[in-house]
């Protein structure tokens, strides 16, 4: 059985990213980047908007604002391209431009639920923060990961992660700290129906 894997970078204060700010806000290290180019295959799934993005900059457009990629983040783009990856969508039509791109329609718990059941690489999201939120509280994340920049984004940030989310036990199973001072943490989840101390 497949294990599926949540997996955001944040800033300090929780924005998945920040108006103006380059990717990684510009604080990733060669360390990290390393670390990120060993990790074994995966198949990611996301949800239209983040395949609108990600196939966009993988084919070379650039955010508002700026002129060009840095080599790190087209090295970045290159291996998504090259990896599987499952986009569930009930707008997006075929063919899908973006090369290793599978098309699902339909309810994503339920296809998720069935990929979890077949043999295979590691089932992991890139951004798509709607799909997270209901693959978590469907009870099916296995692995919740997350690197936590060293940054604050209070007046520029966007893409608020938590919003929403129901409240979650994490238990800690690996943490690592990078060089520039990134934190990687990954815990076990466990949705809770309500606070611990609360009486039924």
């Amino acid at each position: 059985m497949r294990e599926l894997m949540v997996d955001f970078i944040t800033s300090l204060d929780g924005y998945a990213s920040g108006e103006g700010w380059p990717g990684w806000w510009g604080l990733e290290s060669p360390e990290y980047l390393a670390w990120l180019g060993e990790q074994p295959e995966v198949t990611y799934l996301m949800g239209a908007n983040t395949y609108r993005l990600m196939s966009g900059f993988a084919t070379g457009e650039t955010p508002a604002g700026t002129d060009e990629f840095r080599a790190e983040e087209e090295s970045a783009f290159e291996g998504l391209t090259r990896a599987k990856k499952v986009v569930f969508s009930g707008s997006l039509e075929e063919p899908l431009e973006w090369a290793n791109t599978t098309l699902v329609r339909g309810d994503a718990v339920e296809a998720v639920q069935a990929m979890k059941e077949e043999d295979g690489s590691l089932l992991s999201t890139i951004g798509s923060l709607t799909l997270c939120r209901s693959l978590l509280r469907a009870g099916l994340v296995d692995r919740f990961r997350v690197g936590i920049f060293p940054v604050i984004t209070g007046a520029t940030g966007a893409e608020r992660i938590y919003d929403g989310y129901p409240d979650v036990a994490l238990e800690m199973t690996e943490s690592r700290t990078f060089e520039g001072g990134i934190q990687l943490v990954e815990y076990r989840p466990r949705v809770l129906e309500h606070p611990p101390l609360a009486t039924a």
